[in-house]
């Protein structure tokens, strides 16, 4: 009597490496914390609905709570971005800044109220890859006409750059990498993409890219579902998802260094962007910007979040990034 069932949709395929586990975790924490009252029957990507359907699945009802990156979700609002990443945006760091404790998660809050939606933080993955190619890329001419897999405002800034722009979910990807249907994908990051095995397709693989410094991923309740909840329940759903916010981004980057290696040892070539091109990214990026700030929602988020990042950069800059560098020289790292 008074238990709860959640019903608990993802743009995850089952076992996608970090994502999916964030995805169970929220599960796990709020089924624990709750002393079994609230039970959550966790359903990945195509088993209730498709991968990009779970934000409709929610908002309308059909499902109680979805766990994904919002920035698939850019096409319902262009401000859904913020909590995923955009283009040269914020490190999971300064995201944490700015969502927690410089307006981030109240304006994500008055957006979810237009879409019947109340979301958590709920994971990060840490500096993404710039992704795997086909092809060395060597000026942004070599863009054009590329076949890439990249969702979100990176993926429209791709587009300004001459690539034809895929939009795919995670667990289908690889199938499209090694049936030749795209040129290449970025995915995550060493751990997972190892996982996801595109490795054994190409070995072209540039370790950073503009897109996603420090994406974000989402807890997202139905808004009548979360009103119905007791204080205390509210406030349970709340913690099981800053718990996976910490623990998610430390699964990511506790098993990157060692994934990169056995990369290399496969013979994967770590590469890097020339500077033509990341300026090329920046044009693209500011491009794409400006063609949303008709959107006010936007535009009043877009504000915020540069403030925020601004604020923090000129700190973290100065100590953490100078005494990084001076850590590494010292102990040879």
């Amino acid at each position: 009597q008074g238990r709860k069932r959640l019903t608990m949709v993802t743009s995850w395929g089952r076992g996608l490496a970090g994502v999916h586990d964030a995805a169970q975790r929220c599960a796990d924490n709020i089924i624990a914390m709750s002393d079994g009252m609230i039970d959550v029957d966790l359903k990945s990507a195509g088993e209730l609905v498709g991968a990009f359907e779970c934000f409709d699945a929610v908002s309308s009802g059909q499902a109680d709570v979805y766990h994904a990156a919002d920035y698939y979700f850019v096409g319902q609002s262009p401000s859904f971005a913020f909590y995923t990443s955009i283009p040269f945006g914020m490190t999971a760091q300064e995201l944490n800044n700015w969502y927690y404790h410089m307006g981030g998660r109240e304006l994500q809050d008055e957006l979810g109220e237009l879409f019947n939606l109340k979301t958590f933080a709920a994971g990060n993955t840490g500096a993404q890859a710039g992704g795997w190619f086909k092809k060395e890329i060597n000026s942004p001419e070599d863009f054009n006409g590329l076949r890439f897999r990249m969702p979100g405002l990176g993926g429209k800034a791709l587009g300004h750059l001459g690539a034809s722009v895929q939009n795919i979910p995670g667990a289908e990807v690889y199938n499209a990498l090694a049936k030749d249907e795209i040129d290449g994908t970025e995915w995550i990051g060493p751990w997972a993409d190892e996982k996801a095995g595109f490795f054994e397709i190409t070995k072209i693989y540039y370790t950073s890219g503009f897109h996603e410094p420090g994406p974000g991923l989402s807890l997202a309740f139905n808004r009548d579902v979360y009103n119905d909840f007791t204080p205390a329940e509210q406030k349970i759903v709340e913690c099981a998802a800053a718990e996976v916010n910490v623990w998610g981004l430390s699964q990511f980057l506790a098993n990157n260094g060692a994934a990169l290696q056995r990369l290399i040892s496969q013979g994967v070539q770590t590469l890097t962007f020339p500077e033509s091109v990341w300026d090329a990214f920046g044009t693209a990026s500011e491009q794409v910007y400006e063609e949303n700030m008709t959107d006010a929602m936007f535009a009043k988020t877009f504000d915020s979040y540069r403030d925020s990042l601004v604020k923090s950069a000129g700190w973290m800059s100065l100590a953490g990034s100078t005494y990084a560098a001076e850590r590494n020289r010292v102990l040879g790292i």
